[in-house]
């Protein structure tokens, strides 16, 4: 079963103005190392509270990479969860679950007009590899069973749902198009049948 190992607080967003705690695990079902923002407000207004479970993007999240839309969900994210509250699950699974270097082979085949589903299957992967089973143990170690879910992403809706967590309400992020990801997010709705407002 997992269970919280520590509980740290800081403060988040692009200009580190959001208050909030972090929050590790033991007890998960794999070794990586998932954490959890709790932003303050969600303890207080929130009887059902707002959650995301958002995958490690290193180009997107961290430099802002034209490829794709995470960084720019995340910081939507961020924001507000910092006025409303809400439980970010920020999950260690870069590239749909295929890992960094894998993410990056990608990268170079989608150079050749392959889609990012298309290119996984060429370097040999799913169209998904990841598995949000430690999401909902993340969530029920915080003892929360019903969420209003953000998210695109039907996969995450219905793995939450086998792992018994009940989803309220499900909220759309915007769709973040800028110059290099338009057929990324294109795919994603063709293929991934993520509910984007192209």
């Amino acid at each position: 079963m997992a269970e919280v190992r520590a509980r740290v607080g800081l403060k988040v967003g692009v200009n580190s103005s959001i208050d909030a705690e972090i929050l590790s695990f033991e007890g998960l079902k794999t070794d990586k190392e998932h954490v959890a923002l709790v932003f303050k407000a969600a303890d207080k207004n929130q009887e059902i509270p707002l959650v995301r479970m958002h995958s490690e993007c290193l180009t997107g999240d961290v430099f802002h990479s034209s490829r794709c839309d995470c960084g720019e969900q995340l910081e939507e994210t961020v924001s507000l969860m910092g006025e409303s509250g809400g439980v970010l699950l920020y999950l260690r699974q870069e590239g749909r679950g295929i890992g960094l270097y894998n993410k990056i082979d990608a990268y170079l085949l989608q150079n050749e007009g392959y889609d990012t589903y298309e290119a996984n299957h060429q370097l040999g992967f799913g169209d998904d590899l990841r598995d949000f089973q430690e999401a909902a143990q993340m969530l029920q170690a915080l003892s929360i069973k019903k969420i209003r879910l953000i998210t695109n992403n039907p996969k995450k809706v219905k793995e939450l749902k086998n792992y018994g967590i009940e989803i309220a309400e499900v909220i759309h992020t915007s769709a973040h198009v800028k110059e290099g990801n338009v057929n990324y997010l294109k795919a994603k709705v063709s293929h991934g049948k993520h509910k984007l407002n192209l």
